[in-house]
Protein backbone atom coordinates (compact mmCIF):
# COMPACT_ATOMS: atom_id res chain seq x y z
CA UNK A 1 0.00 0.00 0.00
CA UNK A 2 1.42 3.49 -0.81
CA UNK A 3 2.40 5.51 2.24
CA UNK A 4 0.69 8.82 2.34
CA UNK A 5 3.06 11.89 2.40
CA UNK A 6 3.09 12.66 5.90
CA UNK A 7 4.06 9.06 6.91
CA UNK A 8 7.07 9.03 4.18
CA UNK A 9 7.99 12.23 6.61
CA UNK A 10 7.75 10.45 9.83
CA UNK A 11 9.80 7.25 11.33
CA UNK A 12 8.50 4.02 11.81
CA UNK A 13 8.86 2.54 15.22
CA UNK A 14 11.54 0.76 14.45
CA UNK A 15 13.55 3.29 13.35
CA UNK A 16 12.96 5.76 16.02
CA UNK A 17 14.09 2.47 18.31
CA UNK A 18 16.88 2.76 16.10
CA UNK A 19 18.02 6.41 16.53
CA UNK A 20 17.69 5.98 20.78
CA UNK A 21 21.73 5.69 21.31
CA UNK A 22 22.09 8.82 18.96
CA UNK A 23 20.52 11.39 21.53
CA UNK A 24 18.84 12.42 24.72
CA UNK A 25 15.29 11.94 25.76
CA UNK A 26 13.69 15.02 27.18
CA UNK A 27 10.23 15.47 28.75
CA UNK A 28 7.64 18.46 28.32
CA UNK A 29 4.82 19.81 29.76
CA UNK A 30 1.86 20.97 28.03
CA UNK A 31 2.79 24.61 26.56
CA UNK A 32 7.11 24.19 27.26
CA UNK A 33 8.93 25.69 24.34
CA UNK A 34 11.45 23.45 22.89
CA UNK A 35 12.86 26.04 21.05
CA UNK A 36 11.56 29.80 19.38
CA UNK A 37 12.87 32.45 16.79
CA UNK A 38 15.90 33.66 19.40
CA UNK A 39 17.37 29.82 19.85
CA UNK A 40 20.37 28.83 17.77
CA UNK A 41 19.41 25.65 16.54
CA UNK A 42 21.95 23.09 16.20
CA UNK A 43 19.77 19.41 17.06
CA UNK A 44 17.23 17.43 15.39
CA UNK A 45 14.37 16.88 17.60
CA UNK A 46 12.04 13.27 16.90
CA UNK A 47 8.18 13.45 19.22
CA UNK A 48 8.36 9.91 20.77
CA UNK A 49 5.22 10.51 22.14
CA UNK A 50 2.58 13.58 22.23
CA UNK A 51 3.21 16.51 20.10
CA UNK A 52 4.55 19.82 19.39
CA UNK A 53 3.20 22.56 17.50
CA UNK A 54 5.12 24.47 15.41
CA UNK A 55 4.20 28.42 15.14
CA UNK A 56 5.60 31.48 14.22
CA UNK A 57 4.97 35.18 15.85
CA UNK A 58 2.55 37.97 13.72
CA UNK A 59 3.36 40.91 15.73
CA UNK A 60 2.48 39.66 19.53
CA UNK A 61 0.12 36.98 17.88
CA UNK A 62 1.21 33.37 17.39
CA UNK A 63 -0.39 31.90 14.74
CA UNK A 64 -0.23 28.21 14.57
CA UNK A 65 1.21 26.44 11.33
CA UNK A 66 1.70 22.60 11.88
CA UNK A 67 1.64 19.40 14.57
CA UNK A 68 4.23 16.86 14.80
CA UNK A 69 3.55 13.66 16.23
CA UNK A 70 4.83 10.49 17.36
CA UNK A 71 7.79 9.32 14.97
CA UNK A 72 8.06 13.08 13.25
CA UNK A 73 10.46 15.72 13.24
CA UNK A 74 11.75 19.53 13.51
CA UNK A 75 14.71 21.67 13.53
CA UNK A 76 16.42 20.64 10.91
CA UNK A 77 15.65 23.53 8.61
CA UNK A 78 17.86 25.90 10.78
CA UNK A 79 20.78 23.53 11.01
CA UNK A 80 20.87 22.91 6.72
CA UNK A 81 20.17 27.14 6.19
CA UNK A 82 22.77 27.51 9.00
CA UNK A 83 20.31 30.13 10.85
CA UNK A 84 18.04 30.80 14.37
CA UNK A 85 15.18 29.35 13.58
CA UNK A 86 12.15 31.22 11.77
CA UNK A 87 10.06 29.20 13.71
CA UNK A 88 9.06 27.71 17.43
CA UNK A 89 7.81 24.94 18.85
CA UNK A 90 5.90 24.12 21.37
CA UNK A 91 4.33 21.14 23.43
CA UNK A 92 0.56 20.21 22.96
CA UNK A 93 0.04 18.54 25.61
CA UNK A 94 2.81 16.05 27.74
CA UNK A 95 5.80 14.78 25.50
CA UNK A 96 8.53 12.89 24.95
CA UNK A 97 11.51 14.08 22.65
CA UNK A 98 15.26 12.53 21.71
CA UNK A 99 17.29 15.36 21.10
CA UNK A 100 20.19 14.22 18.77
CA UNK A 101 22.56 17.60 18.25
CA UNK A 102 24.20 17.50 14.52
CA UNK A 103 27.75 16.12 15.43
CA UNK A 104 26.45 13.05 16.13
CA UNK A 105 23.65 13.34 13.56
CA UNK A 106 26.19 13.47 11.07
CA UNK A 107 27.13 9.78 11.80
CA UNK A 108 23.28 8.78 11.33
CA UNK A 109 23.88 8.49 7.39
CA UNK A 110 26.39 5.87 7.41
CA UNK A 111 25.23 4.20 10.09
CA UNK A 112 21.72 4.43 10.02
CA UNK A 113 21.25 4.97 6.03
CA UNK A 114 17.14 3.96 6.25
CA UNK A 115 16.75 6.79 8.89
CA UNK A 116 18.74 9.15 6.96
CA UNK A 117 16.73 8.82 3.86
CA UNK A 118 13.50 9.58 5.84
CA UNK A 119 14.86 12.45 7.14
CA UNK A 120 16.77 14.15 4.20
CA UNK A 121 13.39 13.67 1.62
CA UNK A 122 11.38 15.30 4.58
CA UNK A 123 13.86 17.85 5.01
CA UNK A 124 14.03 18.59 1.16
CA UNK A 125 10.02 18.14 0.85
CA UNK A 126 9.71 20.94 3.40
CA UNK A 127 12.36 23.03 2.44
CA UNK A 128 10.40 23.13 -1.35
CA UNK A 129 7.22 23.51 0.28
CA UNK A 130 8.78 26.95 2.35
CA UNK A 131 10.32 28.54 -0.67
CA UNK A 132 7.40 28.44 -2.30
CA UNK A 133 5.00 29.40 0.45
CA UNK A 134 7.46 32.41 1.10
CA UNK A 135 7.39 32.89 -2.61
CA UNK A 136 3.77 32.95 -2.45
CA UNK A 137 3.33 35.20 1.00
CA UNK A 138 5.67 37.71 -0.85
CA UNK A 139 3.25 37.55 -3.81
CA UNK A 140 -0.01 37.90 -1.87
CA UNK A 141 2.00 40.83 0.32
CA UNK A 142 2.69 42.77 -3.18
CA UNK A 143 -0.98 42.14 -3.72
CA UNK A 144 -2.19 43.07 -0.66
CA UNK A 145 -0.73 46.35 -0.90
CA UNK A 146 -1.43 47.19 -4.70
CA UNK A 147 -5.19 46.40 -3.79
CA UNK A 148 -5.40 48.32 -0.24
CA UNK A 149 -4.06 51.67 -2.23
CA UNK A 150 -6.08 50.59 -5.52
CA UNK A 151 -9.57 49.95 -3.32
CA UNK A 152 -8.80 53.95 -1.78
CA UNK A 153 -8.02 55.36 -5.35
CA UNK A 154 -11.08 53.74 -6.73
CA UNK A 155 -13.62 54.82 -3.56
CA UNK A 156 -13.09 58.62 -4.24
CA UNK A 157 -13.56 58.84 -7.95
CA UNK A 158 -16.77 56.11 -7.92
CA UNK A 159 -17.84 58.33 -5.23
CA UNK A 160 -17.45 61.58 -7.47
CA UNK A 161 -19.28 59.59 -10.28
CA UNK A 162 -22.25 58.29 -8.28
CA UNK A 163 -22.81 62.67 -7.28
CA UNK A 164 -22.18 63.80 -10.56
CA UNK A 165 -24.77 61.08 -12.15
CA UNK A 166 -27.50 62.03 -9.88
CA UNK A 167 -26.96 66.19 -10.56
CA UNK A 168 -26.45 65.10 -14.37
CA UNK A 169 -30.16 63.05 -13.80
CA UNK A 170 -32.05 66.16 -12.62
CA UNK A 171 -30.37 68.82 -14.64
CA UNK A 172 -30.85 66.53 -18.16
CA UNK A 173 -34.63 66.32 -16.48
CA UNK A 174 -34.54 69.93 -15.92
CA UNK A 175 -33.18 70.42 -19.67
CA UNK A 176 -36.04 68.45 -20.74
CA UNK A 177 -38.74 70.10 -18.99
CA UNK A 178 -37.77 73.84 -20.08
CA UNK A 179 -37.45 72.58 -23.68
CA UNK A 180 -41.20 71.46 -23.91
CA UNK A 181 -42.41 74.59 -21.77
CA UNK A 182 -41.38 76.32 -24.65
CA UNK A 183 -42.45 74.17 -27.70
CA UNK A 184 -44.77 76.01 -29.60
CA UNK A 185 -45.81 72.82 -30.92
CA UNK A 186 -48.31 72.51 -28.21
CA UNK A 187 -50.58 74.13 -26.60
CA UNK A 188 -50.22 75.21 -22.65
CA UNK A 189 -52.85 71.84 -21.93
CA UNK A 190 -51.25 69.58 -23.99
CA UNK A 191 -48.02 70.56 -22.19
CA UNK A 192 -49.15 69.86 -18.90
CA UNK A 193 -50.49 66.39 -20.24
CA UNK A 194 -46.89 65.22 -21.53
CA UNK A 195 -44.88 66.89 -18.16
CA UNK A 196 -47.60 65.08 -15.72
CA UNK A 197 -47.29 61.51 -17.80
CA UNK A 198 -43.58 62.35 -17.23
CA UNK A 199 -44.01 62.57 -13.53
CA UNK A 200 -45.53 59.20 -13.73
CA UNK A 201 -42.85 57.42 -15.35
CA UNK A 202 -39.82 59.46 -13.67
CA UNK A 203 -40.17 55.91 -10.84
CA UNK A 204 -40.20 54.14 -13.56
CA UNK A 205 -42.58 51.17 -13.68
CA UNK A 206 -43.78 50.05 -10.24
CA UNK A 207 -43.59 46.50 -10.79
CA UNK A 208 -40.82 46.02 -13.06
CA UNK A 209 -41.78 43.68 -16.03
CA UNK A 210 -39.65 40.35 -16.63
CA UNK A 211 -38.33 40.08 -20.46
CA UNK A 212 -40.86 37.61 -21.74
CA UNK A 213 -43.34 40.56 -20.68
CA UNK A 214 -41.74 43.53 -21.66
CA UNK A 215 -41.52 42.14 -24.71
CA UNK A 216 -44.81 41.64 -24.84
CA UNK A 217 -46.04 45.13 -24.01
CA UNK A 218 -43.99 46.47 -26.83
CA UNK A 219 -45.10 44.75 -29.25
CA UNK A 220 -48.60 45.87 -27.98
CA UNK A 221 -47.21 49.28 -28.11
CA UNK A 222 -45.89 49.27 -31.27
CA UNK A 223 -48.64 47.81 -32.61
CA UNK A 224 -50.99 50.38 -31.47
CA UNK A 225 -48.12 52.69 -32.90
CA UNK A 226 -48.20 51.12 -36.18
CA UNK A 227 -51.98 51.18 -36.23
CA UNK A 228 -51.94 55.47 -35.91
CA UNK A 229 -48.96 55.80 -38.23
CA UNK A 230 -46.81 56.33 -36.17
CA UNK A 231 -43.40 55.74 -38.72
CA UNK A 232 -40.67 54.25 -35.93
CA UNK A 233 -42.35 53.05 -33.44
CA UNK A 234 -39.49 50.94 -31.81
CA UNK A 235 -37.36 54.22 -31.43
CA UNK A 236 -39.55 54.83 -28.43
CA UNK A 237 -41.50 52.11 -27.27
CA UNK A 238 -38.57 50.28 -25.46
CA UNK A 239 -38.10 53.10 -23.12
CA UNK A 240 -42.27 53.31 -22.67
CA UNK A 241 -42.97 49.95 -22.23
CA UNK A 242 -40.53 50.12 -19.27
CA UNK A 243 -41.87 52.60 -17.65
CA UNK A 244 -45.03 51.35 -17.78
CA UNK A 245 -46.67 53.29 -20.20
CA UNK A 246 -49.39 51.07 -21.78
CA UNK A 247 -52.00 51.44 -24.70
CA UNK A 248 -54.92 52.60 -22.53
CA UNK A 249 -52.55 55.53 -21.36
CA UNK A 250 -51.60 56.55 -25.12
CA UNK A 251 -55.44 56.07 -26.08
CA UNK A 252 -55.94 59.06 -23.53
CA UNK A 253 -53.40 61.00 -24.39
CA UNK A 254 -54.41 60.67 -28.32
CA UNK A 255 -57.85 62.48 -27.22
CA UNK A 256 -56.16 65.54 -26.82
CA UNK A 257 -52.78 65.61 -29.51
CA UNK A 258 -53.77 64.79 -32.74
CA UNK A 259 -51.58 62.20 -34.80
CA UNK A 260 -48.06 64.47 -35.15
CA UNK A 261 -48.80 66.57 -31.63
CA UNK A 262 -48.72 62.56 -30.04
CA UNK A 263 -45.40 61.66 -32.59
CA UNK A 264 -43.67 65.01 -31.17
CA UNK A 265 -44.76 64.26 -27.90
CA UNK A 266 -44.00 60.45 -27.49
CA UNK A 267 -40.42 61.43 -29.06
CA UNK A 268 -39.55 64.33 -26.59
CA UNK A 269 -40.84 61.78 -23.48
CA UNK A 270 -38.81 58.62 -24.19
CA UNK A 271 -35.79 61.05 -25.11
CA UNK A 272 -36.35 62.30 -21.65
CA UNK A 273 -36.48 58.41 -20.17
CA UNK A 274 -33.73 57.33 -22.23
CA UNK A 275 -30.88 60.25 -21.04
CA UNK A 276 -32.32 60.23 -17.41
CA UNK A 277 -32.07 56.26 -17.45
CA UNK A 278 -28.48 56.70 -18.82
CA UNK A 279 -27.41 59.03 -16.05
CA UNK A 280 -29.20 56.48 -13.52
CA UNK A 281 -27.05 53.63 -14.88
CA UNK A 282 -24.30 55.28 -14.46
CA UNK A 283 -24.70 56.07 -11.09
CA UNK A 284 -25.28 52.53 -10.22
CA UNK A 285 -22.35 51.61 -12.24
CA UNK A 286 -20.46 53.98 -9.94
CA UNK A 287 -22.24 52.94 -7.29
CA UNK A 288 -21.21 48.78 -8.14
CA UNK A 289 -17.50 49.99 -8.06
CA UNK A 290 -17.94 51.59 -4.78
CA UNK A 291 -19.89 48.13 -3.43
CA UNK A 292 -16.84 46.19 -4.79
CA UNK A 293 -14.66 48.31 -3.12
CA UNK A 294 -15.67 48.12 -0.01
CA UNK A 295 -16.68 44.19 -0.77
CA UNK A 296 -12.24 44.40 -1.70
CA UNK A 297 -11.83 45.77 1.95
CA UNK A 298 -13.94 44.13 3.58
CA UNK A 299 -12.87 40.32 2.22
CA UNK A 300 -8.66 41.60 3.08
CA UNK A 301 -9.79 43.07 6.34
CA UNK A 302 -7.98 46.56 5.86
CA UNK A 303 -7.01 48.34 8.08
CA UNK A 304 -8.11 46.06 10.76
CA UNK A 305 -6.35 44.22 13.78
CA UNK A 306 -5.28 40.59 12.36
CA UNK A 307 -7.51 38.63 15.13
CA UNK A 308 -10.77 39.84 15.93
CA UNK A 309 -14.64 38.82 15.94
CA UNK A 310 -15.10 37.50 12.59
CA UNK A 311 -18.89 37.06 10.94
CA UNK A 312 -18.58 34.35 8.74
CA UNK A 313 -21.68 34.46 6.67
CA UNK A 314 -20.49 38.20 5.99
CA UNK A 315 -17.21 36.59 4.96
CA UNK A 316 -18.62 34.48 2.80
CA UNK A 317 -21.12 36.78 0.59
CA UNK A 318 -17.90 39.14 0.34
CA UNK A 319 -15.88 36.19 -1.26
CA UNK A 320 -19.27 35.30 -3.34
CA UNK A 321 -18.70 39.21 -4.36
CA UNK A 322 -15.12 38.93 -5.40
CA UNK A 323 -15.86 35.63 -7.29
CA UNK A 324 -18.93 37.25 -9.13
CA UNK A 325 -17.38 36.65 -12.80
CA UNK A 326 -16.41 33.20 -12.09
CA UNK A 327 -20.07 32.22 -10.77
CA UNK A 328 -21.72 33.92 -13.64
CA UNK A 329 -23.25 30.91 -15.47
CA UNK A 330 -23.30 28.95 -11.64
CA UNK A 331 -26.52 28.19 -9.67
CA UNK A 332 -25.93 29.29 -6.46
CA UNK A 333 -27.29 28.10 -2.96
CA UNK A 334 -27.49 29.67 -0.02
CA UNK A 335 -28.42 27.76 3.19
CA UNK A 336 -27.49 30.32 5.78
CA UNK A 337 -28.95 29.40 9.69
CA UNK A 338 -30.42 32.59 11.32
CA UNK A 339 -28.51 34.22 14.21
CA UNK A 340 -24.84 32.19 13.41
CA UNK A 341 -23.10 33.00 16.11
CA UNK A 342 -19.44 35.23 15.53
CA UNK A 343 -15.98 33.56 16.35
CA UNK A 344 -12.97 34.88 17.27
CA UNK A 345 -10.44 34.74 14.11
CA UNK A 346 -8.68 36.42 11.27
CA UNK A 347 -10.95 37.41 9.04
CA UNK A 348 -8.36 37.44 6.28
CA UNK A 349 -7.07 33.57 6.66
CA UNK A 350 -10.84 32.92 6.35
CA UNK A 351 -11.79 34.30 3.56
CA UNK A 352 -9.00 32.85 1.90
CA UNK A 353 -10.45 29.40 3.23
CA UNK A 354 -14.09 30.29 1.71
CA UNK A 355 -11.98 31.28 -1.77
CA UNK A 356 -9.93 27.98 -2.03
CA UNK A 357 -13.13 26.11 -1.37
CA UNK A 358 -15.53 27.96 -3.72
CA UNK A 359 -13.04 28.36 -6.36
CA UNK A 360 -12.81 24.92 -6.50
CA UNK A 361 -15.80 23.79 -6.21
CA UNK A 362 -16.75 26.08 -9.32
CA UNK A 363 -13.61 24.05 -11.47
CA UNK A 364 -15.30 20.58 -10.09
CA UNK A 365 -19.01 22.06 -11.60
CA UNK A 366 -17.08 23.50 -14.89
CA UNK A 367 -18.80 26.57 -13.87
CA UNK A 368 -22.21 25.47 -14.80
CA UNK A 369 -23.22 23.15 -12.16
CA UNK A 370 -24.87 23.94 -8.24
CA UNK A 371 -23.04 24.80 -5.98
CA UNK A 372 -24.35 25.14 -2.06
CA UNK A 373 -22.94 27.12 0.76
CA UNK A 374 -24.38 25.90 4.07
CA UNK A 375 -23.83 26.97 7.72
CA UNK A 376 -25.34 25.83 10.84
CA UNK A 377 -24.47 25.55 14.44
CA UNK A 378 -23.29 21.94 16.24
CA UNK A 379 -22.39 22.13 19.99
CA UNK A 380 -19.89 24.82 20.05
CA UNK A 381 -18.80 24.90 16.55
CA UNK A 382 -19.40 26.87 13.30
CA UNK A 383 -19.83 24.71 10.59
CA UNK A 384 -20.16 25.62 6.85
CA UNK A 385 -20.32 23.39 4.13
CA UNK A 386 -19.31 24.02 0.18
CA UNK A 387 -21.02 21.21 -1.52
CA UNK A 388 -20.84 20.84 -5.73
CA UNK A 389 -22.69 18.66 -7.68
CA UNK A 390 -19.63 17.53 -10.01
CA UNK A 391 -18.11 14.32 -11.32
CA UNK A 392 -16.25 13.67 -7.48
CA UNK A 393 -13.08 12.80 -6.36
CA UNK A 394 -11.56 9.62 -6.23
CA UNK A 395 -11.70 7.51 -3.25
CA UNK A 396 -7.78 7.79 -3.34
CA UNK A 397 -7.27 11.01 -4.02
CA UNK A 398 -9.67 12.16 -1.05
CA UNK A 399 -6.64 10.55 1.14
CA UNK A 400 -4.34 12.80 -0.21
CA UNK A 401 -6.27 15.88 -1.05
CA UNK A 402 -4.69 18.01 2.00
CA UNK A 403 -1.08 17.39 1.27
CA UNK A 404 1.35 20.08 0.04
CA UNK A 405 1.99 19.74 -3.83
CA UNK A 406 -0.70 17.21 -4.22
CA UNK A 407 -3.36 18.21 -7.11
CA UNK A 408 -5.51 16.25 -9.22
CA UNK A 409 -5.96 19.32 -11.72
CA UNK A 410 -3.82 18.90 -14.94
CA UNK A 411 -0.15 20.10 -15.20
CA UNK A 412 0.80 23.76 -14.52
CA UNK A 413 -3.29 24.56 -13.58
CA UNK A 414 -2.60 23.89 -10.07
CA UNK A 415 0.36 23.70 -7.50
CA UNK A 416 -1.64 21.40 -4.78
CA UNK A 417 -1.12 24.40 -1.89
CA UNK A 418 -4.75 25.28 -1.89
CA UNK A 419 -5.84 22.60 0.18
CA UNK A 420 -3.13 22.49 2.19
CA UNK A 421 -2.99 26.25 3.06
CA UNK A 422 -6.67 25.85 4.08
CA UNK A 423 -5.82 22.74 6.37
CA UNK A 424 -3.05 24.74 8.01
CA UNK A 425 -5.61 27.92 8.40
CA UNK A 426 -8.45 26.00 9.62
CA UNK A 427 -5.96 24.27 12.16
CA UNK A 428 -4.71 27.60 13.36
CA UNK A 429 -8.06 28.57 14.34
CA UNK A 430 -8.60 25.23 16.24
CA UNK A 431 -10.89 23.79 13.75
CA UNK A 432 -11.45 20.75 11.55
CA UNK A 433 -12.06 20.30 7.73
CA UNK A 434 -12.77 17.36 5.87
CA UNK A 435 -14.41 16.22 2.35
CA UNK A 436 -16.97 13.36 1.27
CA UNK A 437 -17.08 13.00 -2.54
CA UNK A 438 -19.09 10.63 -4.33
CA UNK A 439 -19.93 11.12 -8.47
CA UNK A 440 -22.83 14.37 -8.02
CA UNK A 441 -21.72 15.30 -4.80
CA UNK A 442 -18.63 16.82 -2.90
CA UNK A 443 -18.89 17.89 0.32
CA UNK A 444 -16.02 19.87 2.14
CA UNK A 445 -17.21 20.43 6.13
CA UNK A 446 -15.19 23.40 7.95
CA UNK A 447 -16.12 23.13 11.88
CA UNK A 448 -14.62 26.18 13.68
CA UNK A 449 -15.07 26.90 17.59
CA UNK A 450 -16.61 29.72 18.48
CA UNK A 451 -13.90 30.45 21.43
CA UNK A 452 -10.67 29.84 19.23
CA UNK A 453 -9.19 30.66 23.22
CA UNK A 454 -9.87 27.41 24.09
CA UNK A 455 -7.36 25.88 21.67
CA UNK A 456 -4.36 28.09 23.47
CA UNK A 457 -3.97 30.25 20.36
Amino acid sequence: MMRSTREEQSLTPEQVEALLPYGMEMSLQTGDLLFDERSVVDSFYVVLEGEVGISRLDGAEEIPLETHRTGEFTGGLAILTGRTSIHRARAGKPSRVLEVDWETFRRVPVELPDVADVLISGLARRMRYTQRTYRQHEKLAALGKLSAGLAHELNNPAAAARRASEELGGAILEAQLTAIGHDERFSAGQREALVALQRETAEGNETPLDPLALGDAEDELAGWLEDLGFDEPWNVTPALAAAGVDVDRLESLSEILDDRQLAWGLEWLASTLDLVGLAGEIGTSAGRISELVGAVKEYTYMDRASLGVVDVISGLENTLTILGPRLKNVSLRREYEESLPEILGRGGELNQVWTNLIDNAIDAVDGRGLITIRTYVEGARVVVEVIDDGPGISREAQVHVFEPFYTTKEVGAGTGLGLDIVRRVVAGHGGEISVQSEPGETRFTVRLPVDTTQNGD
